[in-house]
């Protein structure tokens, strides 16, 4: 009789267990099934990077001076920095300048450290190759000026996963004259640069009213 009904407890046990464990999983479910979808077919959609992105290098070989401050700063001394002395005018002559992007960890600190702002972060991501040594760019490959997803005719760039209307769900087909919940940074600094030229305004007529204040009290 007892055995009868431990079995008749635990199987009840099991079963309360296996439908608090469904019911969680469930909730999960039903949690996603309210968020926007993030999903981009790339590589038709594209995102728009944010602009402080560490993206691939742009070098430009006519303001290096080979000072090796990016080489001394890279934590792994990546680039490489071939240059002659000359020995007329007692200055370094720059021959070729290299980075492996197969290593490089996009830190950062050879841009930021270059005395000649030579080197910038670029936008551009996509670096995928099928021989890693093609990832060894040299200084014409560097100076190749960086591709952008809004310059891009074939690639439609998405910037409203971020900022869409109020109660919208689909980010595909979203008309632009459509209020947005929030502002896109562009929005931000006109509304900053008109806010500053009524505060100048403003500063201006109460400049010129004390200034016929006291023309008038000294008149």
């Amino acid at each position: 009789m007892f055995g009868f009904l431990k079995q008749v407890g635990d199987y009840t046990r099991d079963a309360v267990d296996a439908a608090r464990n469904l019911t969680q999983g469930l909730s999960v479910t039903f949690d996603h099934m309210k968020r926007r979808p993030v999903t981009v077919q790339y590589p038709y959609e594209k995102l728009i990077l944010s602009e402080r992105y560490r993206g691939r290098i742009h070098y430009e070989f006519d303001k290096c001076i080979a000072c090796e401050v990016c080489v001394r700063v890279c934590p792994i001394n990546l680039p490489v920095v071939d240059w002659v002395m000359n020995k007329e005018t007692k200055k370094k002559e720059l021959r070729n300048y290299s980075i492996d992007f197969g290593v490089c960890i996009f830190c950062g600190n050879c841009v930021e450290y270059c005395p000649t702002n030579c080197l910038s972060m670029t936008e551009e991501y996509e670096l995928a190759a099928f021989d890693r040594h093609s990832l060894n760019y040299d200084n014409v490959a560097l100076g190749r000026l960086p591709t952008s997803v809004t310059t891009d005719p074939s690639v439609q760039p998405l910037r409203e996963l971020v900022y869409l209307p109020a109660g919208e769900v689909q980010p595909h087909g979203v008309s632009p004259d459509r209020p947005r919940a929030g502002k896109l940074p562009e929005q931000i600094l006109e509304e900053l640069k008109a806010a500053g030229s009524r505060k100048a305004a403003e500063d201006g007529r109460e400049s010129s009213s004390s200034a016929s204040n006291e023309e008038e009290s000294a008149g």
